[in-house]
C-alpha cells in the first residue's frame, strides 16, 4: 500500500510545482472559450462566405492573413511578443481557416493567453523601471513608428524599446508642466490601469477580437459584435447619442475621433475634428483628468457620455500632430444630438468681378438626414435634406443670387433616398446611382420627376471627409455635367452594410448571441464606375492636408477595390461644361498665385505634411523644449491669423470660381 501512496503524493507534488510555475509565469488566469462560441464561429464563417459582397476562398492564403491580423490586433507596435513567440505560434498560420469551418476556437485563446503573459511581463518591467528616474540630458532618440520593425529577439531588447518609450512619455509630461517624479507617478498609474483592464478581459472579448481579425479580411466595414458590445451599441442608439456627438474608434492605444456627428455639441462648438486623438477625460470644470491612453473604447465612451447639461473636458492630440507635440483641452457641455440642430443652412457671398458685384448663394449640407418619424406621421414640417435645401434655394433666388454653391465638406453621408431627391432639385429626371448586390443583381435609383427646382449655375464643394451619400450626389452632378465639382478627392466609401442579429439562428435558446455587420452591396455611378475607393475626383482640385493613404477608404486595409459595371443611358445637362472647366481652372490658378490667403493656406498644408513625415523625436529635454517652444509659437501665430481674418479660404475661392462660371455663361 505504501508504493501507491508515494506515487499519488509525488504526482500531487509535481502538479503543485507545475501550477506554481504557471502562476509565476503569469498573474492572469487563462481564458477559455464559452460553450456556444464554436457554433457562432461556424455560423459567421458560413454567412460571410455566402452573403458578403466579396467572395474569398477559404484557403491557406486567407488563413495566413487572419493569423497576421490577429497578431496585429493584439500587438500592433510589436512591443509585447518576442520572435520566439511568433515562431511558436506559426503552427497555427495555415490551420485557422479549417478551424473556423469546424468550430475549433481553442488556438485563438491559446495565442491570446500567451499575449497576456507577455503583457504581464512587460508590466513588471514598466513598474520597476518607473521606480528609477530618467536622465533627460542624454542625447538619444526614440522612433515611435514601429510598423516595419522586427520582433524583438530577447526580453532585453524589449526592455530597451520600452525604456525609450517610457522616457518619451515622461518627457512629454515634464514639458507639459509636471516634475520628473510626478511624470513617473502618472505613468505608473497609467500602466497599472492598463494591466488591471487587461485582467478584466472576458472570453467574449477574445472571441470578438479573433472574429474581427477574420471579418476584417473581407473589408473594413464588416465587423462582429459580441453580445455585450451589441447591447452597449443598442443602448447608445436608444439614448440618442447623449454626450458630445462624436463617433470614436480605438487605434494604437489611442481613442480616435472618426466622425463629428452633425447636430451634436462637438459639431456646434467646431473645435474637435476627425482624426483628433483623445488622451484624457475629466468630469466637470475641475474634475481630475483621467489618462485614457490604452483604454478599451467602450470604457472611454462610458467616461465621455453623461447626462445632458453636464460638462466633460477632453485632452487631445490634434489631427496630424505627433504625441510629442503640445496637447489641447476642450470643454464641452453634453447634450443630445438633435436633427433640428443639424439641418442645412444658407448664407451669401458677394464677389467683385469687372466692377460688378455677383451675389453667390451658399448652402451648407452637414449630412443627408431624414426625420423618419415626422415623415411617417405626416408632419407637414418634417425635416429632410432635400426638403430643407429646396426651401433655402427658394429664399436665395428670391434674394437675387446668381449662382448656388453646395458645401459638402465633412458631410459623412446618410440616407441614400435623400441623395437621390437632392439630385432631383437640379436634374429633371433620370438615374442617379446603381446599386449592385452580392448576387450580381443591379438596382437603379432614379429621380422622381417633380420638375427641376433650380436650373442656374451650380458648384459643389467636397473634401476628403465627404463620404457615401455626399459622393453619390456629387458624382451625379458631375456625370450629368450639371455643375462644377471643386475641392479635394472625396472619402471613397461606396459600399452598403446590413446588420444581422445572430440570435435569429438560435430561436430555441435563451443564450445571448452577438451581431454581424457585413457588406452586401456596392454603389456605382451611372457611368459605370464605382465610388468605392476612388471617391469623386474634383474638376478643379485644391491642395489637401491628407493623402488617400492617410484618410479615407484607401487608408483601410482590405477596402474593396474600385471597379466598374455597365453604364446606363442618361442625358447630360450642359454639353459645354467640358470646354468651360479648363478655362475656369486656368482662372483659378492665376488668381491663387496672387491671393495671400490662399498662398498661406498652401504653405500650412505643406508644413502639415512635412511634420507628419517625422517619426523620430529627441529624448534630450533641452532639444525637445526648444522644438516645442518653436512649435507652440508657430501654432499660436497661425491660430491668431485664423481668428483675425475669420475667412474660409476654400469657400471664398470656390465662390470666385462660380463667379467666373457665371461670367462665362453670361458672355
Amino acid at each position: 500500500m505504501k508504493k501507491p501512496q508515494l506515487s499519488i503524493f509525488l504526482i500531487l507534488f509535481l502538479f503543485m510545482q507545475l501550477a506554481a510555475q504557471q502562476a509565476a509565469d503569469s498573474s492572469y488566469h487563462n481564458l477559455l472559450p464559452e460553450a456556444q462560441q464554436p457554433r457562432v464561429e461556424q455560423l459567421v464563417t458560413t454567412i460571410l462566405s455566402r452573403y458578403h459582397y466579396k467572395k474569398i476562398a477559404l484557403d491557406d492564403s486567407l488563413s495566413s492573413e487572419i493569423f497576421n491580423r490577429y497578431i496585429e490586433s493584439m500587438d500592433y507596435n510589436k512591443v509585447y511578443f518576442l520572435q520566439s513567440d511568433i515562431n511558436r505560434l506559426q503552427k497555427y498560420r495555415y490551420e485557422l481557416v479549417n478551424d473556423l469551418k469546424k468550430g475549433i476556437i481553442m488556438p485563438a485563446f491559446f495565442m491570446f493567453n500567451i499575449f497576456r503573459d507577455r503583457f504581464a511581463e512587460r508590466n513588471d518591467y514598466i513598474q520597476k523601471r518607473l521606480d528609477r528616474p530618467f536622465d533627460f540630458t542624454i542625447d538619444e532618440y526614440y522612433d515611435y513608428n514601429r510598423e516595419d520593425a522586427l520582433w524583438a529577439k530577447s526580453a532585453s531588447q524589449l526592455d530597451s524599446i520600452w525604456r525609450k518609450r517610457l522616457k518619451n512619455d515622461a518627457l512629454n509630461l515634464v514639458l507639459a508642466g509636471k516634475t520628473e517624479k510626478e511624470a513617473r507617478k502618472t505613468l505608473k498609474k497609467r500602466y497599472k490601469t492598463l494591466y488591471k483592464r487587461m485582467g478584466q478581459y472576458q472570453s467574449e472579448d477574445v472571441f470578438q477580437l479573433f472574429m474581427n481579425a477574420f471579418a476584417g479580411c473581407y473589408d473594413p466595414h464588416t465587423n462582429y459584435f459580441s453580445p455585450k458590445a451589441k447591447d452597449d451599441f443598442n443602448i447608445r442608439m436608444r439614448q440618442s447619442l447623449e454626450g458630445i456627438g462624436a463617433r470614436l474608434m480605438s487605434e494604437n492605444d489611442y481613442t480616435k475621433i472618426v466622425e463629428i456627428i452633425p447636430g451634436g455639441p462637438a459639431a456646434k462648438q467646431g473645435i474637435l475634428q476627425p482624426n483628433d486623438r483623445i488622451t484624457a477625460v475629466g468630469q466637470g470644470d475641475d474634475g481630475e483628468m483621467i489618462d485614457v491612453i490604452g483604454w478599451r473604447i467602450d470604457d472611454v465612451v462610458q467616461l465621455i457620455r453623461g447626462k445632458k447639461g453636464t460638462i466633460v473636458r477632453l485632452k487631445y492630440i490634434p489631427a496630424g500632430k505627433k504625441a510629442s507635440d503640445p496637447q489641447k483641452t476642450v470643454r464641452i457641455v453634453r447634450d443630445k444630438v438633435k436633427i433640428e440642430d443639424s439641418i442645412a443652412e444658407s448664407d451669401t457671398l458677394e464677389i467683385k468681378r469687372n466692377g460688378k458685384t455677383i451675389k453667390i448663394g451658399v448652402i451648407h449640407v452637414p449630412s443627408f438626414y431624414l426625420d423618419w418619424d415626422g415623415m411617417r406621421s405626416h408632419d407637414p414640417d418634417y425635416h429632410s435634406t432635400s426638403r430643407d435645401v429646396k426651401k433655402l434655394i427658394t429664399e436665395l433666388t428670391s434674394a437675387g443670387v446668381k449662382g448656388i454653391l453646395i458645401d459638402l465638406r465633412k458631410d459623412g453621408g446618410g440616407f441614400l433616398t435623400e441623395a437621390v431627391n437632392l439630385t432631383g432639385l437640379f436634374v429633371h429626371n433620370g438615374p442617379v446611382v446603381q446599386v449592385r448586390n452580392s448576387d450580381g443583381s443591379v438596382k437603379v435609383e432614379e429621380i422622381e420627376d417633380e420638375g427641376v427646382h433650380y436650373d442656374g449655375p451650380l458648384l459643389v464643394l467636397i473634401d476628403r471627409f465627404s463620404a457615401s451619400a455626399s459622393e453619390i450626389f456629387a458624382a451625379a452632378i458631375q456625370d450629368y455635367a450639371r455643375g462644377i465639382i471643386v475641392g479635394t478627392q472625396s472619402y471613397g466609401k461606396g459600399t452598403v452594410q446590413n446588420a444581422m442579429d445572430l440570435s435569429r439562428f438560435f430561436p430555441r435558446t435563451k443564450q445571448k448571441y452577438g451581431q454581424l455587420k457585413l457588406t452586401v452591396a456596392k454603389f456605382y455611378r451611372i457611368t459605370g464606375g464605382s465610388t468605392q475607393h476612388k471617391g469623386v475626383l474634383p474638376d478643379i482640385a485644391y491642395p489637401s492636408r491628407w493623402t488617400a493613404e492617410e484618410v479615407g477608404e484607401s487608408s483601410n486595409k482590405n477596402a474593396l477595390r474600385w471597379d466598374h459595371i455597365q453604364p446606363i443611358p442618361y442625358q447630360k445637362v450642359d454639353l459645354n461644361l467640358s470646354k468651360e472647366i479648363p478655362l475656369l481652372r486656368k482662372g483659378h490658378e492665376k488668381r491663387v498665385k496672387k491671393d495671400k490667403d490662399f498662398k498661406e493656406y498652401v504653405k500650412r498644408v505643406d508644413e502639415f505634411k512635412k511634420e507628419r513625415e517625422i517619426t523620430v523625436v529627441s529624448l534630450q529635454e533641452t532639444k525637445r523644449k526648444k522644438e516645442r517652444e518653436e512649435k507652440e509659437s508657430k501654432d499660436s501665430n497661425s491660430d491668431s491669423k485664423k481668428k483675425k481674418k475669420k475667412k474660409d479660404v476654400l469657400l471664398n475661392e470656390s465662390a470666385n470660381i462660380l463667379a467666373d462660371f457665371i461670367h462665362i455663361k453670361n458672355k
